[in-house]
């Protein structure tokens, strides 16, 4: 097991750098990626420091990086390089959660770690122990196995990878999560990763946030970098996500008041305090967590902001009308909007009916403008930009059911107080609506119309498995080289195998070519890059290029082929037997079978029981057997206990 000299790595000097955490990455800092991504990793390591303490073949490097001069701040970054002999299990289980099962197994993979200062303690404690350790485990490394480090991301070498987990300064990191997201960003950019895979169940206080930011943002906490729906869980399709997504964040707040309004109180409190905080109109469910959340950002942890009543707001405003002038403005207007006869009403049509007993126009536009959703009385004046019309306009919502007072324009104190928030009632609200409108609603009058908005949120929970696109199946574009070299890209087909009932491809290489290369030349590149990336590809051997006439080995490549163009090369493995195909790729052929009535029938991470007749693995949610309770000794699914009620009966 590998065992970090922490003690040594203060005192040594790391390669003679520092390197800066927040341009490291970059193109050119510290060196400029020209290859393809195995190429470019090992570009990358020429500039680490290769650490001394080793076992049972898995090298590692280190990189100290500086977060900040003052106070000064330095952490490290691990490279550790897994080649799969060194592997507990070839197969990847997260390739076959997100979906690449098809994918051929690599020989290597790369672990980039920004370790916790617990998981470098712990690797120092265990210092006289790792080199028994490491001998029943293989030599896995102490350190990927740890939990809770700032980062952990792993990559195959054919530049598919995984980003495993990031925790930030609320999990006791040094560094926040938008600071490690950036700097992962640039790694998979530099390196020129394909697609990268993560498994989002971050969590704040019992809420998951995926499900409380694709209310608010119509997308997961890392779709800021890019990162969107890329498998489902218990059948959940994409379309399934978006469409359950809008369902929610369109769900009217009247709509929800009408429905609960008179069997739980708090809520309807809850809407009208955010909505008096608020200079917008908040009209759906996801206008009301998008402000909380912004509104979160901006507050500090120990202070509050209040939400006062126009009157008062104006009164302590510095302007040329006296607070009679002003207070007898806002009543007019509040009067007007009583007598309209529809709902909204626009701001001109407002403007012209207070003129009748307020001449100065001045007045009455600075009260207008400070007037949008702010409490007069037992009154929330709303305002909003009517979408059509893209006119201002107005209304009256009575809130005296939700703060009973006076009907005196200054609001008591007791109310004010009502309004003020703090960032720890923010987050009390913002549980209180997960709870009771999203994941557990109470049953009561319109819990149907509930029921829907919770079965959305379960679909939404259900989506958990998200990929970023960075460079695709088609590398990153090269240009021609200074030495006249040219490239193509390149995969192969496995042939001449019975058991291989459909095309397996793994995704295109960049080859790079002398421009006066043969087709001699080409097969050699491509037979040595596959069987460098690829376990199951030791012996592969090249036979033929496509449909192209190419038996002449000593014709010009590019006579032939375009530069930049797409090539399939077939051939076959003398090392793969018919039983082997499986064995080469990411999914776990031991598994057994899905089919689970949800839909699904591969393996998706979720808590699964095998009927002891068929050994179909299906999900224990879907056979209701709950999370809290064990797998039960014996299971039978429902077919098959279907046809044991169907044999006869023995005399």
């Amino acid at each position: 097991m590998l065992n970090v000299d922490v003690i040594g790595n203060k005192k040594r000097k790391r390669c003679g750098r520092v390197f800066r955490f927040k341009n490291f990455g970059e193109p050119g800092y510290p060196v400029m990626f020209t290859g393809p991504f195995r190429e470019n990793v090992n570009a990358l390591l020429e500039y680490a420091n290769l650490e001394s303490n080793l076992s049972m073949g898995m090298p590692m490097w280190s990189f100290q990086l500086e977060v900040h001069h003052h106070p000064p701040l330095h952490i490290l970054l691990f490279v550790i390089e897994e080649p799969i002999e060194a592997a507990l299990n070839r197969h990847c289980k997260h390739c076959q959660y997100i979906g690449w099962g098809n994918h051929f197994i690599c020989n290597k993979k790369y672990h980039f770690v920004l370790p916790s200062k617990e998981a470098l303690a712990t690797c120092r404690s265990c210092e006289g122990c790792c080199d028994a350790i490491a001998t029943i485990n293989n030599g896995k490394s102490k350190l990927i196995e740890l939990q809770g480090h700032m980062l952990h991301g792993v990559f195959h070498s054919n530049g598919f990878g995984h980003l495993l987990c990031v925790n930030g300064l609320e999990m006791g990191s040094n560094l926040a999560g938008n600071q490690i997201m950036e700097f992962w960003n640039r790694l998979c950019y530099g390196l020129q990763a394909r697609k990268v895979s993560l498994n989002d169940i971050s969590q704040k206080r019992g809420m998951e946030l995926r499900l409380v930011n694709g209310i608010a943002y119509n997308e997961p906490w890392f779709g800021r970098w890019g990162y969107k729906f890329g498998r489902g869980c218990f059948g959940v399709t994409q379309s399934m996500y978006h469409k359950a997504i809008e369902a929610i964040r369109s769900m009217p707040l009247c709509l929800i008041i009408h429905h609960i309004g008179n069997s739980n109180h708090d809520i309807p409190i809850i809407f009208s305090r955010y909505q008096t905080l608020s200079d917008q109109s908040l009209v759906t469910l996801g206008d009301l967590f998008h402000y909380m959340l912004d509104l979160k950002s901006r507050l500090p942890r120990e202070t509050c902001i209040g939400s006062y009543n126009t009157s008062s707001l104006l009164l302590e405003t510095n302007c040329r009308w006296s607070p009679k002038r002003i207070e007898m403005a806002t009543r007019v207007i509040v009067e007007a909007l009583k007598r309209t006869e529809f709902r909204w009403v626009s701001r001109q049509q407002v403007r012209d009916t207070a003129r009748a007993y307020i001449g100065d126009t001045g007045l009455l536009d600075f009260v207008l403008k400070s007037l949008g959703n702010h409490v007069v009385g037992n009154y929330l004046v709303r305002r909003s930009l009517n979408p059509v019309t893209k006119v201002l306009e107005y209304c009256l919502e009575d809130i005296s059911n939700v703060y009973p007072c006076n009907e005196g324009l200054v609001m008591s104190n007791k109310v004010k107080d009502k309004y003020k928030i703090t960032r720890a009632q923010l987050m009390k609200d913002m549980i209180f609506l997960y709870k009771y409108i999203l994941t557990e609603p109470k049953p009561m009058m319109g819990s149907e119309f509930l029921s829907a908005i919770s079965l959305a949120a379960r679909i939404i929970l259900d989506a958990k498995f998200f990929i970023k696109d960075y460079f695709g199946d088609v590398p990153y574009q090269f240009e021609l080289g200074s030495e006249g070299k040219l490239t193509l890209y390149c995969t192969i087909l496995l042939r001449g195998n019975e058991y291989l009932n459909k095309a397996i491809m793994p995704p295109h290489e960049c080859i790079t070519l002398k421009n006066n290369a043969t087709i001699n030349d080409l097969r050699l590149e491509v037979e040595r890059n596959f069987r460098e990336i690829y376990w199951g590809l030791r012996n592969f051997v090249v036979e033929s290029i496509g449909n192209l006439n190419a038996n002449n080995g000593v014709q010009m490549v590019f006579g032939l082929i375009e530069v930049g163009g797409k090539v399939v090369l077939e051939g076959w493995d003398g090392g793969i037997g018919i039983n082997m195909i499986e064995q080469i790729c990411e999914s776990d052929p031991n598994n057994g079978t899905v089919e689970c009535i949800c839909g699904t029938i591969d393996d998706d991470g979720e808590r699964m029981v095998s009927c002891d007749i068929c050994e179909i693995w299906q999900h224990t949610r879907c056979v209701r057997i709950p999370n809290d309770e064990e797998i039960p000794h014996i299971f039978l699914c429902i077919k098959c206990e279907q046809e044991i009620v169907m044999f006869p009966s023995l005399p």
